[in-house]
């Protein structure tokens, strides 16, 4: 007999990793208000303790099989409301353009719109392709980045150009695997038509 390779998903609230999830989510308005009143480098530690125990959460759930339903909905919200507050914080304080937020908030928006055609053809969310992974973590990386040259402003000659070129790369990423989300989601209502 067969095992099966793929993890159990269960409909469990209260794992270790979902609390952690939800202590990650508790820590987004502390993050985005230490970065508005730009106390950068507490700002960083509240993002590494976050950063630390999204790896945990993964970890944990993998090794003691409390993979859930709800885990994969918080976990990344969780990543995107943190990229979120750093671009509401660090635009407000004018260290990136608002062009650069409206840019990543149209995508998602895009992509809510995206889901709800979806659901209307019966179909779950998307499957998140690998494009769309990669711009995350290349935003995840371009927010702090920047956030490092503002708490030290000495280290900021070589943080800002990496900063800005993870950014850069990273809104490009989203918007094309936004596209790509856009080519599943008319691939979906046309085969539901046929």
């Amino acid at each position: 007999m067969a095992v099966s390779s793929s993890p159990e998903i269960s409909n469990r609230v209260w794992t270790v990793p979902n609390v952690l999830s939800f202590i990650r989510l508790a820590l987004v308005p502390l993050f985005l208000y230490l970065i508005i009143s730009a106390q950068d480098a507490l700002a960083l530690v509240v993002l590494i303790v976050s950063s630390l125990s999204d790896y945990l959460d993964g970890v944990i759930a993998r090794r003691f099989n409390q993979i859930t339903r709800l885990g994969q909905l918080l976990d990344p919200a969780a990543d995107r409301l943190f990229i979120f507050a750093a671009l509401i914080g660090l635009a407000a304080r004018n260290v990136i353009p608002w062009w650069l937020f409206f840019v990543i908030v149209a995508r998602e928006i895009m992509l809510v719109v995206l889901g709800l055609i979806s659901a209307n053809y019966g179909f779950g969310p998307l499957p998140v392709h690998h494009l769309g992974k990669v711009a995350t973590a290349a935003l995840f990386y371009a927010l702090p980045i920047l956030m490092l040259g503002q708490a030290f402003p000495t280290v900021a000659w070589v943080t800002d150009p990496i900063g800005w070129a993870f950014a850069l790369w990273g809104a490009f990423l989203y918007w094309w695997a936004g596209f790509i989300y856009v080519a599943q989601s008319v691939r979906i209502s046309r085969l539901s038509r046929g």
